[in-house]
């Protein structure tokens, strides 16, 4: 049942924050981030860590607590990874929220943290490198990348 639950929490926190039910979305990531100490050799953990982290980051945003939504954009780019994120990537929707705000530095280190986990294998690293490299750039510049597919809102 608690296995069931580690498994299944991730698509109600989301719907809780698309429903704009902010606190219940709070509720679900502390929990998820809870369950997930219980499975750390689970190939969930590390979606767990980074989608928990996004969600209370950008709930921290919406209540106007930049520092603490950057610490939970770090805290997402410090997971182990997991079979997803080190396929597809980070999710930079808070990292755009953050860009938006000026907070350059931090996107930027969440990106270094993210390249740990997504960039192990040969063929990511071709793959996305040029990607990121490119997203960097245009951070130095003072401008918001787009993010395409690593972009997804929930």
């Amino acid at each position: 049942m608690k296995a069931e639950r580690f498994h299944k929490i991730q698509s109600l926190m989301y719907k809780a924050f698309q429903e704009e039910k902010f606190q219940e979305a709070k509720n679900l990531a502390l929990e998820y981030l809870d369950l997930a100490r219980s499975y750390q050799t689970n190939w969930n953990y590390g979606n767990a860590i980074h989608h928990a982290s996004l969600t209370l980051g950008r709930i921290a945003l919406q209540e106007g607590k930049i520092e603490e939504a950057k610490i939970y954009l770090l805290k997402a780019g410090g997971t182990s990874g997991s079979p997803q994120l080190n396929s597809f990537g980070p999710n930079m929707i808070l990292a755009h929220e953050l860009l938006e705000k000026g907070e350059d530095k931090v996107v930027l280190e969440y990106i270094d943290l993210c390249k740990r986990f997504w960039m192990k294998k040969f063929w990511t690293k071709i793959l996305y490198g040029f990607k990121v490299k490119k997203w960097k750039k245009v951070i130095q510049r003072g401008d918001i990348p787009n993010f395409n597919a690593h972009f997804y809102n929930f």
